[in-house]
């Protein structure tokens, strides 16, 4: 039977073990895991719905890990900080926990696992390991204020509008800036901030990249239409699907590309390129030159590897439209480098509203990566989105959310 989605907000007490803010998947994961420990836990989320992140997610079925999870699958200022919490609580781990749940499950490309129904089964899994560990909520509530105290016993001071709550470890779950009409907030950055923790400044990750003018103008009007490529930008290479928008590109390519484009801001004032090979597995350069003598358009020839609309509009950007016989053997050689490494500097991204996730966030050098509690402050912590960890698109940011979640619940 399915659970009701919003919890019933009524705590017994004002005085806790444990308070979580953020009642997604980190805050779940960690509030079920603190709670079957023993702990006296309490959930707050100012949503009116629980988890709405993991049900829109996956097209409704939640991508909910990866079989391929690694450490090489993560974004972050500190590359290794995600190896401890992910080889203690692994995909493995939460396929066995869907499992037992009887979720039914099926395996896409790259290892992704989708739920066969709904990710509301998801949400209806984690509620029901928060009812097995014994945790209270409070949602909807706001958040007004956080206080540290020097109480051993309550260390922190959590006022809301349900009233006030102390905690000996406080948990900030709270997520990133991603899809705002959800819900989403900096509210766990601004704790970082008032806390004395450095945050790395957030953008818009796994998200459609904008296109300047004078490219858009040729290929707007292919809205719609998609092609395999293989996509970099000063990271690994994705060998995806990209789609023309009337804005720019998205498809999954260009979504996993986007967050190594963003990072970069971190790094240089420079804005390297995204690189595209149109061709992926097929060497331009010969097949260009073994064509040399048709007298037909570069276009059409294109046409037999690429959507016949897009071959057109790519060969009139770069002004490349007469009959291949009439290309010197350096001209096709070059023409066949633009078609395996073409070169396209965004002018942004489509922003929060349209981002997967977040890049950056609390700096993980000044937590623990085993417990993720803050170095400076004993009994904070911050889990999943909010930390400064983002994973690749293909269900790697969700185990994060888990793997994260059961390294804290374990330590408070």
């Amino acid at each position: 039977m399915t659970l009701e989605r919003t919890p019933v907000c009524s705590p017994s007490r004002r005085s806790f073990d444990v308070v979580i803010i953020g009642a997604g998947a980190a805050g779940m994961m960690c509030a079920a895991t603190a709670g079957q420990r023993g702990r006296s836990v309490l959930l707050i989320d100012h949503a009116p719905r629980l988890a709405e992140k993991i049900r829109i997610s996956g097209g409704g079925r939640c991508n909910f890990t990866n079989r391929r999870v690694g450490a090489d699958n993560y974004l972050s200022r500190n590359p290794h900080f995600v190896r401890s919490a992910l080889s203690r609580y692994t995909a493995g781990d939460f396929i066995d926990l869907v499992a037992r749940h009887g979720i039914d499950f099926h395996e896409r490309s790259w290892g992704q696992l989708f739920c066969d129904d709904s990710a509301q089964q998801i949400i209806d899994m984690l509620r029901a390991e928060c009812e097995d560990g014994g945790v209270e909520w409070a949602m909807p509530a706001q958040v007004h204020g956080i206080e540290r105290t020097a109480d051993a016993a309550e260390r922190f001071v959590i006022e809301t509008d349900q009233g006030r709550f102390a905690a000996h470890s406080l948990v900030i779950a709270s997520g990133g800036l991603a899809i705002p009409k959800i819900g989403a907030t900096p509210f766990g950055y601004r704790v970082a901030e008032q806390f004395g923790l450095a945050v790395v400044p957030p953008r818009p990750a796994l998200v459609p990249l904008t296109l300047p003018p004078e490219t858009l103008a040729l290929i707007a009007p292919l809205s719609g239409i998609s092609l395999e490529v293989e996509a970099q930008c000063r990271g690994p290479v994705f060998r995806e699907a990209a789609l023309v928008t009337h804005r720019g590109l998205s498809g999954p390519s260009i979504l996993q590309v986007s967050s190594y484009w963003q990072q970069q801001a971190y790094e240089d004032d420079e804005w390297a390129p995204v690189s595209i090979d149109l061709l992926p597995g097929v060497d331009a350069e010969a097949w260009l030159l073994a064509h040399a003598q048709d007298r037909g358009l570069l276009a059409n020839l294109l046409a037999a590897h690429l959507p016949r609309r897009f071959a057109h509009a790519w060969c009139e950007l770069h002004g490349w439209t007469r009959p291949l016989n009439q290309y010197r053997h350096a001209e096709l050689r070059s023409i066949a480098a633009a078609l395996s490494s073409w070169a396209l500097v965004p002018s942004g991204t489509q922003g929060y509203a349209k981002a997967e996730v977040t890049l950056g966030g609390v700096d993980t050098r000044q937590l623990s990566s085993k417990t993720l509690e803050a170095r400076t402050l004993p009994g904070l912590y911050f889990i999943g989105e909010v930390v400064d960890v983002t994973g690749h698109l293909g269900g790697y940011n969700f185990q994060w959310a888990w793997s994260s979640g059961v390294a804290c619940g374990q330590a408070v």
